[in-house]
């Protein structure tokens, strides 16, 4: 896109982001037929412009939009991607209001939340604050701590403006959640005085004005950790030591490689692919997302200070994040405190699945737990996978033993879980959700004004003009645009969970076999059941007029852009 031109310019409106779908975008440009067979393009580009009628870049309509155009500026909507969207995983239930930071105070200013009961008793429903929170009625995304550290230095890039944001989510009597407050942060001596500003619900036009641009900054702080932290560590990075181990360590006849295997398929390979053109210095990701630079020094934080791999399997991060609360009596041993929550009520059926596979696969080779210990290429995979592969948390007291079958049971099914449909919910969605830029912006451009600030009166006086102005350029948007449809596409060789390429890797284990096709039919199962929730009216964060539903963790796929499909693997 770079070369192509730097004609780098704002959106004038919103109907030059539609006409990135309907006549592409070198059409906008103006460039010649000739200068086009000049430029290096990827044969992928080629191929669009042949079919495209001579605009080079034409984008599929992303799906956010499909159904209903403004769906994404609806406050509804906005909160539902949080339970089914395709960042699902940093929601998290409120225990104390108002928050409280946990950064340094010295360093990093007072650490109490400007937020206050005022901003937010009148949406209550009549309830009390206290009341809401002891009722399990308030939620909260908050990236405060994440991105504080971070924001003198991003805010002082070029084309670069973002806050530390924080939402407060009340729970609906019919089970959706509504925004009721979004606090956005500054640094202390930062540009102005007030380091922390609270907005909530609109009252009239302008404040309808600040408020779609808090959101939009929410959104952008979302991009950035889904991308960094969720996506690129959580599922890349930190896979990739236990397959590296795997490889160095066990075996390609043992029977815990043999598992392994069709779920470490391609992914050393994508993590380099990444490493030469989507995390390095000045690529993709820095060019595309709020932190720029900075991108890698966040993702390195978020691995220092929060990442623990025994809370990484799903029941244990839901528990963690206060969503769920243990309850033996449950299906999975746990309740759900948002019954209508796309992403883990059907990520608990994978998980289970997963889990009582391995729980056979690991009975049928170790039916004594002496076997475990006595295993020297397991415990040498897992011994490498942590002090070699995990180096600077090899001391964490919280790394799980493996000296039983449970621990293995435990180890493997969380690695499964991450390789296949964790990494599947957080990526396939990426262009439907995020290939119309102002669902989700990736980086923002401009703070909100504030009345005495000078570009307040031109806010006011053309708030379309400014908002725009605020979203990435045409340039940044469309170059994120490419990216993203690349990511978000399944390969025609793809592998999904339930399947295996071969299955006769087992063929003298008549026992493995059976127990796999038992894995595979109870996979096609949860599809037809995926499939009855989305079409089920009372849940309403999957099913309603212009809802897309919610198919992230839906097994199976056809090749292309789906929303849908679990592989085996991290693949792309």
């Amino acid at each position: 896109m770079a070369s192509i031109s730097a004609n780098n310019h704002d959106f004038k409106g919103f109907s030059n982001i539609d006409r990135l779908y309907s006549e592409g975008v070198l059409l906008k440009l103006g460039l010649q037929d000739e200068l086009l067979k000049k430029l290096p393009l990827p044969k992928a580009f080629t191929k669009i412009q042949e079919t495209s009628r001579g605009g080079l870049l034409k984008y599929h309509t992303p799906k956010i939009i499909s159904k209903d155009k403004f769906a994404w500026l609806r406050d509804d909507e906005f909160a539902r991607q949080t339970l089914a969207g395709v960042n699902p995983v940093n929601i998290e239930r409120l225990q104390v209001f108002p928050p409280v930071s946990k950064l340094d105070p010295q360093i990093y200013g007072p650490q109490e939340s400007a937020l206050k009961e005022e901003h937010i008793v009148g949406h209550l429903n009549g309830m009390t604050v206290q009341q809401a929170l002891e009722a399990n009625k308030l939620f909260t995304v908050d990236y405060h701590d994440v991105y504080l550290p971070f924001l003198d230095p991003i805010n002082e890039l070029d084309d670069r403006k973002t806050y530390a944001t924080r939402t407060i989510f009340l729970l609906t009597p019919v089970g959706t959640l509504k925004p009721i407050a979004i606090e956005l942060s500054l640094p202390p001596a930062g540009p102005n005085p007030q380091s922390k500003r609270v907005v909530t619900p609109p009252v009239d036009a302008t404040t309808n004005w600040v408020w779609q641009l808090a959101k939009a900054h929410v959104c952008s702080n979302d991009a950035g950790v889904h991308q960094l932290v969720n996506h690129w560590l959580r599922t890349h990075a930190c896979m990739e030591p236990f397959i590296l181990a795997a490889h160095r360590q066990l075996s390609a006849m043992h029977p815990i490689f043999k598992l392994l295997d069709p779920h470490m398929r391609y992914t050393l390979e994508i993590n380099a692919v990444a490493r030469q053109i989507l995390v390095n210095a000045d690529g993709v990701i820095e060019s595309c997302f709020t932190p720029g630079r900075y991108c890698m020094e966040m993702s390195a934080a978020a691995y220092e200070n929060f990442w623990r791999f025994d809370l990484e399997g799903l029941p244990a991060d839901l528990i963690r994040r206060g969503m769920a609360v243990p309850d033996p009596t449950q299906p999975h041993g746990l309740k759900l405190l948002i019954e209508d929550y796309p992403y883990a009520a059907d990520g608990l059926l994978i998980w289970s699945t997963i889990e009582n596979w391995v729980r056979t696969y690991v009975g049928r080779y170790y039916p004594d737990s002496s076997l475990i210990c006595k295993d020297k290429e397991l415990q040498a995979w897992y011994a490498e996978s942590i002090n070699v592969g995990h180096a600077d948390l090899r001391h964490a007291t919280w790394w799980p033993a493996l000296a039983t079958a449970d621990d293995v049971i435990s180890v493997l099914t969380t690695i499964i879980w991450l390789a296949s449909a964790q990494h599947a919910a957080l990526n396939f969605g990426q262009y439907p959700y995020s290939g119309y830029v102002p669902n989700r912006p990736p980086l923002m451009r401009r703070l909100i004004p504030e009345e005495n600030d000078a570009d307040y009166a031109a806010f006011v006086a053309d708030p379309q003009k400014y908002y725009l102005s605020s979203l990435p350029s045409l340039l940044q948007a469309t170059k994120f645009m490419a990216v993203v449809d690349t990511l978000s596409t399944h390969s025609s060789d793809e592998e999904y969970i339930g399947e295996r390429q071969q299955p006769s890797t087992w063929s003298g284990d008549a026992e493995i076999i059976e127990a796999f096709y038992g894995f595979s039919a109870e996979i096609g199962r949860i599809e037809k059941e995926i499939d009855r929730r989305n079409g089920d009216k009372r849940l309403r964060n999957r099913c309603g007029a212009g809802v897309l539903p919610y198919e992230l963790l839906a097994p199976s796929s056809e090749p292309g852009v789906t929303c849908r499909g679990v592989p085996n693997s991290v693949s792309i």
